[in-house]
């Protein structure tokens, strides 16, 4: 099954600023992907990038290349290709640094026409697709976006729960998750500049 990851390297990361500057901010989004794209490979499924971008990309996979809101370009590529001869199409986000062959496989073979993998927050980490009326919302809390538009075409959104899916790298409280709970690229990266865990009050935060 192809595996869209959608990606943009411009200026990524922003909400790190105050403990990564842009350089390393940019360096880390890449280490992210990369892990993502490993895990999805390992799994037996092909990884497609979808960006924005007209450069090079820290990648040997596939890249589309859609200038559209990420919305409407994840819409774009899962009914073109449920339109042609495609059965199913899922998407990880390129974020989900904490993702194993084994997840990825689990939100794969998941049956339903809609499957939602939630990201903490209330938003979207993973789908599949084999509905090709259904159309993405990754804009507000876009998990309950996504449930309502499945629910308007007579589908009944399947859940994923998975903590790997679930966590995403958005803000400098999730950074402590890679050092725990991976040794993929991003983790390396992080050690590589000096960062390692540390508790405050009863919960593990990420010193430098």
């Amino acid at each position: 099954m192809d595996v869209l990851v959608p990606f943009d390297p411009a200026e990524p990361k922003g909400r790190l600023a105050p403990v990564l500057d842009a350089s390393e901010r940019q360096a880390l989004a890449a280490a992210m992907l990369s892990d993502v794209l490993g895990a999805i490979e390992a799994s037996g499924h092909t990884p497609v990038v979808l960006t924005p971008a007209r450069g090079s990309l820290p990648c040997s996979c596939a890249v589309v290349r859609d200038q559209q809101a990420l919305s409407a370009a994840v819409t774009t590529q899962l009914q073109g290709r449920l339109a042609g001869d495609a059965d199913a199409v899922a998407l990880i986000m390129a974020d989900c640094a904490l993702v194993t062959p084994q997840a990825v496989e689990r939100l794969v073979c998941t049956p339903g026409a809609v499957v939602l993998a939630p990201g903490r927050g209330g938003g979207t980490n993973g789908l599949v697709v084999r509905d090709p009326a259904f159309s993405t919302d990754f804009h507000g809390v876009s998990l309950t976006d996504h449930r309502q538009l499945a629910h308007a075409l007579g589908d009944a959104p399947v859940e994923v729960d998975s903590m790997r899916l679930a966590t995403d790298i958005d803000e400098p409280e999730d950074l402590p998750e890679l050092l725990l709970h991976t040794e993929g690229e991003a983790a390396r990266l992080l050690r590589s500049w000096g960062c390692s865990l540390t508790r405050t009050d009863g919960r593990v935060a990420m010193g430098r």
